[in-house]
């Protein structure tokens, strides 16, 4: 890519996530054999739908609306897969992303002005990564049965005087960063995922699992969202995910202007 203009904005994009892009996929390939059912973590990820929202309520939400720590807003169409991402760089240019996460086609702007060829491509690639981290930390307690998702029991845990059950996620090959380990903790009076913590690919094998608190669950649309993340120890680092909006119609630009 050429212009110094639109290199920049893929370098900022890159920059933006405060972790390494989790795994989503829009549609996940089957699952090749692994290790067998675990039934009572298939129970507690059971109650945990259903406090949600249930099943039913999840597949008949259609768009998502949401901006990812103040720095980049998406929409969804949850049923179609078209997505568009939009935001500033950290230069003041802004930029409009439109794709289709099944497809990983589409069209952008910066700055008002159409981008095409190489650097176009490489906006899609970028359009796709955002959608993959970003959803995954809005959704995740929805994705924790989908194909490639190994789930166990990993015990009992009391924290601040609460009961939970602990699940432990791994993964097949499927998503982005298929090494990543995930621990969710599921509240026993609410169903509802309070924390989880991970272990990245990306990280020393040796180095301790990340944990973050999810907060401030209510109902968007028929279905359970937190809109609050909190580093647990350390820095304590907070992630807000805003703006959420659940619909059933979006307006007609918004796949086709910038």
């Amino acid at each position: 890519m050429r212009p110094s203009l639109r290199r920049s904005l893929i370098l900022s994009l890159l920059l933006l996530a405060v972790v390494p892009f989790a795994r989503l996929s829009a549609q996940a390939p089957p699952a090749p054999a692994g290790p067998g059912p675990d039934a009572k973590a298939d129970a507690v990820a059971a109650q945990l739908l259903t406090a949600l929202g249930g099943q039913a309520a999840w597949n008949n939400t259609h768009y998502l609306h949401w901006t990812f720590a103040g720095r980049r807003t998406h929409t969804w169409d949850k049923w179609t897969g078209q997505h568009r991402v939009e935001g500033t760089d950290k230069e003041g240019h802004k930029y409009v992303m439109i794709e289709n996460v099944n497809t990983k086609e589409g069209k952008a702007w910066l700055d008002g002005k159409p981008v095409e060829g190489e650097a176009l491509k490489k906006m899609m690639e970028n359009a796709y990564g955002a959608w993959v981290n970003d959803t995954y930390w809005l959704i995740m307690p929805y994705k924790i049965k989908d194909p490639g998702v190994h789930l166990t029991y990993a015990g009992e845990d009391t924290i601040d005087g609460k009961a939970y059950d602990k699940l432990h996620l791994s993964f097949d090959h499927v998503g982005l960063t298929p090494g990543d380990e995930y621990w969710v903790w599921i509240n026993q009076s609410t169903h509802l995922m309070d924390r989880w913590a991970f272990h990245l690919e990306s990280m020393k094998p040796d180095e301790p699992a990340s944990p973050w608190d999810w907060t401030g669950w209510q109902r968007y649309g028929k279905v359970m969202l937190a809109p609050h993340r909190t580093q647990v120890g350390g820095e304590a680092r907070k992630l807000e995910l805003g703006d959420i909006a659940v619909s059933d119609s979006v307006p007609a630009n918004t796949w086709t202007a910038p």
